[in-house]
């Protein structure tokens, strides 16, 4: 990582409104705020800078601000066909990145994790560092894309980044059929966007080209009798994080799981378990080497 290099004097002064002491947070769209713990009150609350900074369609990579609205960063790639693995939920770009919440149809985009190629942000000392870039080998040390990724602010404050897209598929097509196998669905095609299940009724995004379509429309007329739909089911509001065969085999309240990623929505939290001795230890190590004085979103904790 680097604090060096850094002219953009929109970087700077942000940073230098961040400083080297006091509490101090990032609020983007708000829309996940209440996530990890309740900010303390005595913390100062600064919005991100915004713009689109650079943007290499041929190389499939866009450069923009941690404060840029995830509706006008999706609006500008899709003027070039493309898209990006930032959920559209009304958020920030860096607000969606801290978070760390992929996109409903992350078989067919990716992993939000995997899409950021390179964070820069404002360290605890009021720094501004760079780390990883959209060509990254050899790395040694922490891989601070991936770290800051779901880490809620607290070891950096998001300020840009460097994200992957793919381009949007020439066609897609959301169907949905009862009591259907869902795992054994999503194991027979070939490319699925997506593939949700409530317990009863069992949602596939299908994407490609129109022969593709037909194609594995022709695999799911094997399982039953599946119909078109507007779009995916509405979410519950909590998300779990499990294994994909747990995900599978979930059968809590009102539910919908996604199938072969391991992510379900629910309408109940998860329940939090406590960490091992080794992982607390390393996460409270990371957390020291990164914020030694817990100025970054205090009162918030990544992963609860």
């Amino acid at each position: 990582m680097s604090s060096l290099a850094v002219a953009d004097p929109v970087l700077l002064d942000f940073a230098a409104d961040v400083g080297p002491e006091g509490r101090v947070a990032v609020a983007g769209g708000r829309t996940r705020w209440g996530l990890g713990g309740e900010l303390r009150s005595d913390t100062r609350v600064l919005a991100a800078p915004t713009g689109i900074v650079a943007y290499a369609a041929s190389e499939m990579t866009v450069q923009v601000r941690a404060g840029t609205p995830v509706a006008e960063l999706d609006a500008a790639l899709a003027e070039h066909g493309q898209r990006c693995a930032l959920p559209a939920r009304g958020g920030t770009v860096g607000g969606a990145v801290a978070v760390g919440e992929n996109v409903v149809d992350q078989l067919g985009r990716g992993r939000l994790r995997d899409a950021v190629l390179q964070v820069r942000y404002v360290s605890a000392e009021g720094d501004v560092v760079t780390g990883g870039g959209p060509v990254v080998k050899n790395v040694t040390g922490y891989n601070l894309p991936k770290l800051m990724t779901g880490s809620l602010g607290t070891l950096g404050l998001l300020v840009e980044l460097i994200l992957r897209t793919n381009p949007i598929p020439a066609a897609s097509r959301w169907l949905a059929a009862e009591d259907v196998d869902p795992a054994a669905v999503e194991a027979a095609l070939y490319a699925p966007g997506a593939v949700l299940w409530d317990g009863a009724t069992t949602w596939v995004l299908l994407e490609g080209h129109g022969p593709d379509l037909a194609s594995e429309s022709n695999k799911l007329a094997s399982f039953g009798v599946f119909t078109e739909v507007d779009g995916p089911p509405e979410l519950p509001p909590h998300r779990w994080s499990l294994t994909p065969e747990e995900a599978a085999d979930f059968s809590r309240g009102a539910f919908v799981s996604s199938i072969g990623v391991g992510t379900v929505w629910a309408d109940s939290a998860q329940k939090s378990l406590p960490d091992g001795p080794g992982v607390a230890a390393v996460a409270a190590r990371i957390k020291k080497n990164f914020d030694p004085t817990g100025r970054l979103n205090p009162g918030r904790t990544a992963g609860c």
